[in-house]
């Protein structure tokens, strides 16, 4: 193992693919500066900087993935994928389907999300759910080191568009990563840890919240399992019910805001493919339906945090048996 932070994590994934495979190369705002290892090693021709253009970045990026090349582009914040919801929806996202399968295009798009910097509402909105929902594009949000290494890796070898996104408060947090080739497949869930009592399913960022409540959890003789979705699409059905039908108890927790969120989707599967093993309603943990704050302590508020997870567990646990009571939801804020 080595201890990497997880830009560290993320550019040792693109510098070993880079080296593996002569089509990979990175544009984007600002790589070149903030990727200055991968510059000296690989030249301005496969490492460039691009204005602040994500609609012309991104058709740049589905060109050259058109004519065989591999690109991974930086959009930087997440809400700026906005300007270039054409390019990838509308023509990542679709072309292979229209080619009837007969070309690839293998792309890989991150940009930065989730609270933590206190860059205010329009650099932070978290908008995962919106590429899950566009047909032909996959999504990943890893919360370790080394599945940004290992999810890195995977995605640039896939023949199709991927959207990575990275929560920007985990950017230099540091985490073991494996030596050598290290590969995590896409729509494979993670337990991190075992339970009996409840499910806590979530991703990014807030798997570290579900963690630490299910210490507080364990404290009073309660014991959560948290699953890390880590993959959003394609999306492990068979973890999620696996451990459904174990607890019987599911809490599903994500900082986007609850409507039409993931955990939306992930309530809905577990209604119709695990209802006879419920023993409560499924519950969602999410942000409020706002834009994200511009104050660190806001921001705090605003997210959900361990206190809040171990509170909607309890909850949970005092619940009645009820099959005909409708899921609920409630907000971190």
């Amino acid at each position: 193992m080595q201890t990497l932070t997880i830009h560290d994590a993320i550019g040792q994934a693109i510098a070993e693919e880079m080296r593996r495979d002569p089509s990979v190369m990175m544009f984007g705002e600002g790589v070149a500066t903030k990727r200055g290892d991968l510059l000296q090693e690989f030249g301005n021709k496969r490492i460039r900087n691009t204005p602040l253009a994500e609609g012309i970045i991104a058709g740049a990026a589905v060109g050259a993935s058109a004519m065989g090349m591999r690109p991974v582009i930086d959009l930087l914040f997440a809400p700026f994928l906005t300007l270039a919801m054409d390019e990838l929806v509308n023509s990542a996202g679709k072309l292979r389907y229209l080619s009837g399968g007969q070309f690839k295009f293998p792309l890989v798009a991150m940009a930065m999300t989730g609270t933590g910097w206190a860059v205010g509402a329009q650099h932070n909105h978290n908008l995962e759910a919106w590429f899950v929902h566009s047909p032909g594009l996959k999504v990943v949000m890893p919360s370790t080191a080394a599945d940004f290494k290992g999810l890195m890796k995977t995605a640039i070898r896939d023949d199709n568009p991927v959207l990575f996104f990275v929560e920007m408060a985990m950017t230099y947090e540091t985490g073991d990563v494996p030596d050598g080739e290290h590969l995590v497949p896409l729509g494979r869930a993670a337990v991190r840890r075992t339970g009996s009592d409840i499910t806590l399913i979530s991703y990014g960022k807030t798997v570290r919240a579900c963690e630490k409540a299910t210490s507080l959890l364990a404290e009073k003789g309660v014991f959560a399992e948290v699953i890390d979705l880590r993959s959003l699409k394609p999306l492990d059905e068979d973890a999620i019910l696996a451990s459904v039908r174990k607890t019987g108890r599911v809490l599903v927790v994500h900082e986007a805001n609850r409507m039409c969120g993931v955990g939306a989707e992930v309530a809905a599967i577990v209604a119709e493919k695990a209802f006879d093993a419920l023993k409560a309603p499924v519950l969602r943990l999410t942000s409020p339906d706002v834009p994200a704050p511009s104050s660190y302590p806001l921001e705090l508020a605003f997210a959900p945090q361990a206190d809040a997870i171990m509170a909607a567990a309890e909850s949970l646990l005092v619940q009645s048996t009820n099959k005909a009571e409708p899921a609920l939801a409630v907000n971190a804020g």
